[in-house]
């Protein structure tokens, strides 16, 4: 069974739209894209480069493909480019696009479902990068293995926000780590139902 994990930006008020530069998401008037770039260093380059370690697959959303296919088939291996170019992607999409990105493929029918099939087959580990919308539905379907996220010290105030409906799920610490930036990155495992107690 492969195992499925995610990556997230996200700034402290929990917003997660056009992390890398001004044009990459200007939707619903968003003027503060690039909001990671001041705080990226070594340490979270040293981050990025273990988690993106192959054999990886990509499930994406449409957007963050399109984003990410509109850069990563241009960059250099310097860059980081190889990994990401070599990978199988899975897209998850309401229509029918064209995905000009070398191995790309759509995913048929109910995403959930599909996914779930993936992560039966024999194959590397599941990635899904930013990709907000697409990675509710797989933790609401129970499908997410662990969560990554890369709290930038930054308060947005608007934007699309990671979590807006999820499903209850605790989460277990696996690993945490602060860059010179102040970037916290924590790594979770999710943990099943929500545990409740009182104080009283």
């Amino acid at each position: 069974m492969r195992k499925l994990r995610s990556t997230t930006f996200v700034s402290l008020d929990g917003v997660m739209q056009a992390p890398g530069g001004p044009e990459e998401d200007t939707s619903g008037g968003f003027t503060l894209g690039g909001w990671t770039v001041p705080f990226f260093d070594e340490h979270l380059g040293e981050v990025m480069d273990r988690f993106m370690t192959p054999p990886f697959d990509l499930l994406l959303g449409r957007r963050t493909y399109d984003i990410f296919a509109g850069f990563w088939p241009h960059a250099s291996e310097e860059e980081g480019a190889g990994p990401l170019n070599a990978a199988t992607k899975y897209v998850a999409s309401r229509g029918r696009p064209e995905l000009g990105w070398d191995r790309s493929v759509l995913l048929e029918g109910d995403v959930a479902e599909a996914v779930a099939r993936l992560k039966q087959e024999d194959g590397p580990e599941l990635q899904v990068h930013g990709s907000g919308d697409l990675l509710q539905t797989l933790l609401r379907s129970g499908l997410v293995d662990e969560v990554q996220l890369l709290v930038f010290p930054v308060l947005l105030g608007s934007g699309r926000r990671l979590f807006t409906d999820p499903l209850p799920r605790n989460l277990q610490l696996l690993e945490t780590s602060t860059s010179a930036s102040g970037v916290v990155v924590s790594r979770y495992g999710v943990d099943g139902e929500v545990s409740t107690g009182s104080f009283g």
